[in-house]
């Protein structure tokens, strides 16, 4: 009975090695085959990810491109917006400057007519001067002794003569002449007379020639007498 149970307890012992070692190789088996599907996961997710972090690195240059791209282009634009508004303060400038030189061409065509009308009712009244002591010409020469001439610069000369009775032939010459302003302006008088300057300022204000003329000659008598 002793052999037996001795001879069991070395069955068992043998089954009990056998059965590990049975075990033992397929649950290494198992286990290397596990070690093996989580290794080939692992690097399909590793080589998965990877690419896919490659191609999110290739996006974000991408992005970085674009962004690059988009600030040279707003750099590009904010500089032409620059040039475009100081084109428009040149030209607004311009305009203002074209703006002021037609105001002031207009007004100098206004300043030039006003002058052209005053010097046409100047050279209007001139002529009318002129005209008048014509006519009053013949009438000096017949009676008074007296000869008018037109000499230089547009000026009347007077000539007396007639005038010292002992030289009758004597002259006695004053000289006329219409200035700037359109008034009579005594330009000589030889010999000279004290009174010329009331005289002819009495002429500016009646513009009364034949009467000037008569108190020159008067004055002139006078002056013989002395």
């Amino acid at each position: 009975a002793e052999d037996e149970v001795s001879l069991f307890e070395k069955d068992m012992k043998e089954f009990w090695i056998q059965f590990k070692i049975s075990y033992g190789t397929e649950q290494n088996n198992q286990t290397s085959a596990l070690r093996d599907l989580c290794k080939e996961t692992i690097e399909a997710l590793s080589e998965k990810w990877s690419k896919k972090l490659k191609e999110e690195d290739l996006m974000i240059d991408k992005i970085q491109e674009y962004n690059n791209e988009i600030l040279q282009q707003s750099k590009y634009v904010a500089e032409k917006e620059e040039q475009l508004t100081e084109i428009k303060a040149k030209l607004s400038q311009e305009e203002e400057e074209q703006k002021n030189l037609n105001d002031s061409i207009q007004e100098l065509k206004e300043e030039f007519r006003k002058k052209m009308e005053i010097k046409s009712s100047k050279n209007k009244a001139a002529k009318e001067k002129v005209g008048q002591v014509s006519k009053i010409k013949r009438l000096f020469e017949e009676h008074l002794g007296l000869e008018m001439r037109r000499i230089h610069d547009e000026q009347l000369q007077f000539i007396f003569r007639h005038i010292d009775h002992k030289e009758p032939d004597k002259p006695y010459i004053c000289t006329l002449s219409i200035n700037e302003q359109g008034d009579y302006e005594v330009t000589s008088c030889t010999p000279p007379l004290d009174c010329i300057a009331e005289l002819q300022l009495k002429l500016r204000e009646t513009n009364n020639f034949s009467a000037f003329v008569a108190n020159v000659r008067k004055a002139f008598t006078a002056l013989s007498y002395k």
